[in-house]
């Protein structure tokens, strides 16, 4: 059996420890071959691939990106892309895939599986968290980690200048990464794409937080909106997948805040920067399972099926099914933490 692993979409932590597991179990128990392609899905369409081996997989357990690179091709926007993935994987004699990624990654996966027989495997990746059937994604937890620490830092800076400190952060269509920092880091106001914002509102919060000598901060997902606006873009640019670029809300709500209060405001736009670096303790354990039971599932003919964290079980779910829908802030948790707002 030869097994091909592709990293698709935005980097993550956890992503090589996915593959790290996917090659020790599948070597060491099962005795297959592994070969690994090259930037996501582009790999697969132009036969781009490197060896992987257990000597390929020491010392990445720790280590942020993927050592397989990434990108955001989109395959059924190619021509021919179908017929010249399945043409690679017959020359390549690779039997079956596992492909690790988010939405878009996934959503390809299903297709191929579901329309057009090639055997797929998918292992859930996304900072966002915002794939459903899955409790949590592998790299939120470093997100959210990273996020609360910039959170915990811009406070004493606040302090210090009795200023609005506003920090945005990813979340395009999924307000986890908000709601999970700004409630661990003691964000005055937290805004989510799930729940349009008043502005007039947010800045009666900030009134009162200076009303009680505190410098507020606030903590904003870039794909939030204002109840009388649209999403903010940082160009009107789409990728493969129809995606535009994000990023702005911030800036903008810090100078709409500076307008309204008269009072000072700094935005601090975390970006790239919540999706690098080391991989946190639970981001490496839940990343080496999936990637121990996506082997197993490779093993069993299971295609077309995810892995998935339930409760403390890892699970599998069709793929078609995790990516039906997007997994979002219900407005019941989100008003739970609205007794810190203001």
């Amino acid at each position: 059996m030869r097994v091909g692993v592709l990293t698709g979409g935005g980097d993550c932590p956890g992503l090589n420890a996915v593959i790290r597991g996917i090659v020790r179990k599948g070597v060491q128990e099962y005795g297959y071959d592994f070969v690994g392609f090259r930037d996501g899905w582009r790999g697969p369409l132009e036969g781009d691939t490197v060896r992987l081996d257990i000597p390929a997989v020491r010392g990445i357990l720790p280590r942020g990106g993927t050592i397989l690179g990434s990108s955001r091709t989109n395959p059924l926007k190619q021509e021919n892309g179908i017929r010249r993935i399945k043409d690679n994987l017959a020359k390549l004699e690779v039997d079956a895939m596992i492909a690790i990624g988010g939405e878009d990654t996934l959503g390809v996966a299903a297709r191929l599986t579901d329309e057009y027989g090639v055997p797929v495997v998918g292992v859930p990746k996304t900072i966002d968290n915002d794939l459903s059937a899955t409790d949590y994604t592998f790299g939120f937890d470093t997100a959210v980690g990273i996020a609360t620490e910039a959170i915990d830092r811009l406070h004493t800076t606040a302090e210090s200048h009795m200023r609005v400190l506003v920090c945005e952060v990813m979340g395009r269509h999924a307000g986890w990464i908000a709601l999970h920092s700004g409630l661990a880091g003691g964000a005055n106001v937290i805004l989510i794409p799930e729940q349009r914002f008043d502005v007039d509102q947010v800045c009666a919060w900030i009134t009162s937080r200076f009303k009680a000598s505190y410098a507020p901060i606030v903590v904003v997902a870039e794909g939030a909106m204002p109840k009388d606006g649209d999403m903010v873009l940082k160009d009107e640019s789409l990728d493969s997948f129809g995606h535009v670029r994000l990023s702005g809300v911030g800036e903008w709500l810090g100078k709409e805040i500076e307008k309204r209060t008269g009072k000072e405001a700094r935005t601090t736009v975390l970006g790239h920067i919540q999706r690098g670096g080391t991989p946190s303790a639970f981001d490496r354990w839940l990343a080496t399972r999936f990637g121990l039971h996506a082997i197993e599932a490779v093993r069993d003919g299971d295609f077309g099926k995810m892995v998935a964290l339930r409760g403390t079980d890892i699970v599998r779910v069709p793929i078609s099914d995790a990516t039906a829908k997007l997994k979002t802030v219900n407005p019941e948790l989100y008003a739970e933490v609205g007794v810190f707002f203001g």
